[in-house]
């Protein structure tokens, strides 16, 4: 039997190996962490099984969503200036809310069509890769001299999808499930605008009165501590008022990083809190895409090998259609969005470890269930191998080899890194 301590050091030297090989061979550390769980996953080793474990205990009652995506998304919003959201909020937040409707309808109706599959089924799979994940898309951004407030236009959309995703899953399992009538379905829409608007008001509060604390703050692990719990504070709070928690966090992380952390006198604090959550931030990305990887079977997926290119052709099809309609359409993008901002938005639409969890929480007792998790699973590996060298490549013959954003990666949505 393997101890937790023996499993903890594991994962450390994991990480720690990872980072160092991802800074000498300048590959992606996400896609690193992604070939080693495949790897892992792979041999027979019965040291393997308690690891199994821990990865199908972190699949099972929300555990991943409520504990690893809410300091992804605190790290990457707080370090934000609203100035930089300004400039990019109205095509970010259309391209997380509408554009992720529109991939949805794309990638529902085309699989419906061509693949035999029920409705049901192909809106389901539908709604749970329309997400997109740019940790692998800012880890490529450090290493490239790419205008800050693309990199931000990037950030922003994936932080935010994340809770659209979530939504519009709820919406297609409620509005399937109870009914086919448009009332119902209707009536499944108006609960997900609640929960947008629901979680933004959580956010708002919870900002609000981080900052009336932290005025009674002298010291930095105080600090620290009141930013945890604004962090699963605001989520805690969110989820039991039924309300979006993911939306609640990146609301607290904007408003804390501006009316907190770029107001502290004490710079030494600040740097403080900015490092800590630097260093969740890693440790959470690390355990998200070894959680992608090590759930991989690879044997289960060659058998749907055929299925998983073609949903894979589908879903970039969708992103094509999301993206150059969003980013083209007149008084979106003020001023116009170059073409080059839409080929990196193209590429850099990768899928990522939300929707292996969205696809884990599913009931297995839906049509076709075996055929989603694979062609999932499969849409994402290929996502994160393919695109990731892919916009590597493009990025760096447009906009040069030169490091412009300092420090650590900043983060994004449903998985980010710090640059190892």
């Amino acid at each position: 039997m393997v101890s937790t301590e023996l499993l903890l050091t594991a994962f450390l030297a994991i990480s720690l190996l990872a980072s160092i090989v991802s800074r000498k061979a300048a590959i992606p550390y996400t896609i690193l962490l992604v070939m080693i769980g495949i790897i892992l996953a792979s041999t027979s080793d019965p040291a393997m099984a308690p690891v199994s474990q821990a990865f199908q205990s972190l699949r099972q009652g929300g555990l991943f969503v409520g504990l690893i995506l809410p300091p992804l998304l605190f790290e990457s919003m707080f370090s934000i200036k609203t100035e930089e959201f300004r400039a990019v909020s109205r095509p970010a937040l259309i391209l997380a809310t509408g554009g992720v409707v529109v991939a949805t309808v794309v990638v529902g109706l085309i699989l419906w069509s061509l693949s035999g599959l029920p409705p049901y089924t192909a809106f389901i799979f539908a709604a749970l890769i329309a997400p997109t994940d740019a940790a692998t898309v800012l880890e490529v951004f450090h290493r490239i001299n790419v205008p800050s407030r693309l990199a931000t236009l990037m950030e922003t959309e994936s932080v935010f999808n994340d809770a659209t995703g979530i939504t519009l899953l709820t919406v297609v399992l409620t509005g399937f499930v109870a009914s086919t009538s448009g009332l119902v379905f209707l009536g499944a829409v108006s609960d997900a605008v609640v929960l947008f608007g629901g979680g933004i008001l959580v956010g708002l509060i919870v900002a609000w009165g981080a900052r009336q604390v932290q005025r009674a703050i002298q010291d930095p692990i105080s600090q620290i501590v009141l930013t945890m719990t604004a962090v699963y504070g605001s989520y805690g709070i969110a989820t039991a008022l039924g309300v979006s928690g993911l939306i609640a966090v990146a609301v607290t992380g904007l408003l804390y990083g501006n009316t907190v952390l770029f107001r502290i006198e004490q710079r030494e604090i600040e740097q403080m809190t900015r490092d800590f959550w630097s260093i969740m931030a890693f440790i959470a990305n690390t355990v998200a895409f070894l959680f992608i990887g090590f759930s991989t079977n690879i044997l289960s997926l060659g058998g749907s090998i055929s299925f998983i290119l073609i949903a894979y052709a589908v879903v970039m099809v969708a992103r094509f259609a999301s993206v150059y309609l969003v980013l083209s359409f007149p008084g979106i993008a003020s001023p116009g969005v170059p073409r080059s901002w839409k080929n990196v938005a193209m590429l850099g639409g990768m899928r990522g470890a939300l929707s292996i969890a969205l696809v884990a929480s599913l009931p297995s007792t839906i049509p076709g269930y075996e055929t989603v998790v694979n062609v999932t699973f499969g849409v994402v590996i290929i996502s994160i191998l393919l695109q990731g060298p892919l916009l590597s490549l493009y990025a760096r013959r447009t906009f040069g080899p030169q490091q412009t954003i300092p420090g650590p990666v900043r983060g994004l949505g449903s998985g980010t890194s710090p640059s190892p």
